[in-house]
């Protein structure tokens, strides 16, 4: 998955289309995220003795497919790349500037 939490995305497709966040959690063996603020769900809490019931609203994941990485440096949605350096570290670059992410 290129996505890591934290990354500010764009959503590319769907019903929340051209909406920007933040990634608060990624599901990897599922190949999700969950974005903030986008693709919000309403789950409905039955009424108990102890406390009243309620509507609760989260967000719910989408596919990793869905969302495209925003470079911190040109401020466009890009895919992602791969570099090494010269330590051997890999780097994500941005496949428009070329600059790390």
């Amino acid at each position: 998955m290129k996505v890591k939490v934290n990354d500010t995305v764009v959503v590319t497709t769907g019903k929340d289309k051209g909406k920007k966040g933040k990634i608060l959690k990624t599901l990897k063996n599922k190949n999700r995220v969950v974005v903030e603020k986008v693709n919000m769900r309403t789950k409905h809490i039955k009424a108990t003795t102890q406390r009243p019931g309620e509507r609760i609203t989260y967000e719910a994941a989408l596919n990793s497919s869905n969302v495209m990485v925003i470079c911190p440096n040109c401020s466009k949605a890009a895919r992602v790349g791969y570099k090494k350096t010269d330590k051997g570290k890999k780097l994500r670059i941005c496949k428009k500037c070329n600059e790390s992410l």
